[in-house]
């Protein structure tokens, strides 16, 4: 069991629905089904998709989708986020793309529940 695998099961007792899709690039795609939103979203809640990439936990996960309705409450796309980047590989499926990146990954300190707050802190913020 290498780092990935134990930074998923990490992520795993957190997240029990958490599914998990190995990517033909060597990748891998985890869908969290349901993810809380505060108010200023269309919807109480959203899946969230994230890509631990090839060379993870070096190379850090970057950008993240979400169900391809969601909103500001006012209608409006949220800043930084885009239909028109599928998630990678899977072209057909349809997901809001967030433009969003880490500031700060260290591989010996930070893991996929790091992302996943990183994340969280975005949708906290309804803009």
């Amino acid at each position: 069991m290498g780092p990935t695998d134990l930074h998923v099961e990490r992520l795993r007792a957190r997240e029990p629905e958490l599914q998990l899709r190995s990517l033909p690039d060597g990748s891998q795609l985890i869908s969290i089904p349901t993810v809380a939103l505060p108010t200023g979203w269309n919807k109480p809640s959203t899946a969230v998709h994230l890509i631990t990439p090839q060379g993870y936990p070096f190379a850090q996960p970057d950008c993240f989708w979400a169900d391809p309705d969601l909103r500001l409450s006012s209608g409006a796309l949220p800043q930084n986020a885009a239909l028109t980047t599928p998630i990678p590989h899977l072209p057909g499926q349809a997901a809001l793309w967030f433009s969003w990146h880490l500031q700060v990954w260290n591989a010996a300190r930070d893991d996929l529940l790091t992302w996943l707050t990183v994340i969280r802190q975005r949708l906290a913020r309804p803009v």
